[in-house]
């Protein structure tokens, strides 16, 4: 699959249509970083008029995700990936447009180039942070993701 912004909105819609009709988007994509945006409306709130936490989840995993699918791609080995942990924490009501980035690219590369040299699992633990229209965070998340090179 190419990586590109419009590509990954269609693999949303036909593999993951919860994140679809939730609102998230992939928005850019690079080698170092992804950035994902979110609109807070009624089909994605909690009770208590904000953007429910499991759709902030959504979009965060994606930025990590699919910077790791991204990277193994580059690689053509197949390599086995896998959420094992998860972190998150809130800081303000995510309202508006909430965007999430990873910046972890490097990070990323340096894993799945040990994993396919060893075959072992590697295990890396990303952050994806939400922003709200003023630049405000308005929550964190930790995804510990573990991979391996298959044989």
């Amino acid at each position: 699959m190419k990586f590109t912004p419009n590509k990954i909105n269609f693999f949303l819609l036909i593999k993951l249509p919860s994140a679809y009709i939730a609102g998230v988007r992939m928005k850019s994509l690079t080698e170092k970083e992804a950035t994902v945006k979110v609109r807070h409306r009624w089909i994605n709130q909690n009770p208590y008029k904000s953007l429910y936490w499991a759709v902030q989840g959504m979009a965060s995993e994606l930025t990590t995700g699919i910077l790791l699918m991204k990277q193994i791609d580059k690689t053509n080995a197949k390599i086995s990936m896998l959420v094992t942990g998860l972190k998150g924490s809130f800081s303000k009501k995510a309202k508006g447009k909430i965007t999430f980035i990873c910046l972890e690219g490097d990070k990323i590369k340096q894993a799945v180039e040990k994993t396919i040299k060893t075959g072992e699992w590697e295990v890396l633990t990303l952050t994806s942070e939400g922003f709200n229209e003023a630049n405000e965070k308005v929550s964190t998340f930790e995804y510990e993701w573990s991979i391996r090179a298959r044989k």
